[in-house]
């Protein structure tokens, strides 16, 4: 590791180094230039920087939803702009903004202890505030979009901050314009939510109302709820602190119901949830695992035994191996289902 390089007075470039800390599936690859900012006079700092010297730029948050596949030629940007400001409350509701750069479950965690309902649903997923609305998270049938107010992002091309209301993000499932016409072209720098005081609980989503019965809860509170969730998510997911993953590496695919329904004609035990009158999804990991691929191990890369839908990282495996299996595994879905799954996880 090469002595810091110091430019603007206040500014810290590293050279050549490893990743492997700042992404979950820790894929030990380098990045020829780093830098980590924590405000937005910083950000702003480093992105000149980047902008005269023609850097390829990749920013990372938690670096929970990327592979990494190869070194990276330019400099890696780290988005660590925390903090929290309540912007206004009434006595139904708050507005609250979030540093892209805050540990998303800390601020689920900081909300439901302050009482503030909307996200409770939303614990324990990885990552940061700012790669929240660019997939749409949502997990037990929440999904950001619906606290979602705003955010704003810096213009990578003129450094100019804009600003981006609920409509203009044209929110999808695990879809944003933040993957489309707006890809690659914005460093987010904060997210505004609308939070309640008066908490509209959502149950009936997966096992949140068995978990809840086996915690022996009496009483439905936001607290509650978080904590099932994360007891749910703790049995079935692998910790990425202690086998690299990134969570659901692949979207639950949407079919037309006609498709779904001649899928559960063939399967009936087919896990299958309405979207429209038209579509229905339909679960990934099902069919992931009815393929023959959950606890598939190759070496130091596989499928985790638990949860199908998760690829793991076992210890010394690559970008390029996980990758491949990811392939394969789409591959065997066609062939079997005639289906094709779209990956969740960003290649790099």
């Amino acid at each position: 590791m090469e002595k810091h390089v110091v430019f603007d007075s206040t500014m810290k470039i590293e050279k050549n180094i490893s990743l492997k800390a700042y992404n979950s599936f820790g894929i030990d690859v380098k990045t020829a230039e780093f830098v980590s900012v924590s405000t937005l006079e910083e950000a702003l700092n480093a992105l000149q920087y980047i902008k005269q010297n023609q850097l390829s730029l990749l920013i990372l948050g938690g670096g929970s939803n990327v592979l990494l596949l190869q070194d990276w030629p330019g400099i890696v940007l780290l988005n660590r702009l925390e903090g929290i400001e309540l912007l206004s409350e009434t006595s139904n509701e708050i507005k609250v903004k979030v540093g892209a750069g805050y540990n998303w479950h800390q601020f689920v965690l900081y909300s439901v202890n302050k009482g503030w309902a909307g996200v409770e649903n939303l614990s324990l997923i990885p990552g940061c505030v700012g790669g929240a609305p660019i997939q749409n998270i949502g997990a037990y049938g929440v999904e950001l979009k619906e606290t979602f107010v705003s955010l704003q992002a810096i213009d990578l091309n003129t450094l100019e901050i804009l600003e981006f209301d609920r409509e203009q993000c044209a929110f999808g499932y695990r879809d944003s314009i933040f993957k489309n016409e707006w890809k690659n072209r914005l460093m987010i720098v904060s997210v505004t939510f609308q939070l309640a005081k008066n908490p509209t609980f959502k149950t009936s989503y997966g096992a949140i109302a068995d978990e809840l019965k086996k915690m022996e809860v009496t009483q439905l509170t936001i607290k509650s709820i978080s904590d099932a969730v994360i007891s749910i998510r703790q049995s079935k997911l692998p910790n990425p602190a202690e086998i690299g993953n990134a969570g659901s590496f692949f979207k639950n695919p949407v079919v037309s119901v006609h498709q779904a329904e001649q899928l559960k004609l063939a399967y009936p035990e087919a896990v299958i949830y309405p979207v429209d009158e038209l579509h229905s999804k339909v679960a990934a990991g099902w069919m992931i695992e009815k393929a023959g691929w959950k606890g598939y191990r190759n070496q130091d890369y596989g499928v985790h035994a638990k949860q199908a839908l998760v690829l793991v990282n076992y210890g010394k495996a690559n970008g390029r191996e996980i990758f491949k299996l990811s392939e394969e595994i789409i591959q065997s879905v066609i062939t079997k289902f005639g289906i094709e799954l779209e990956r969740e996880v960003n290649m790099i």
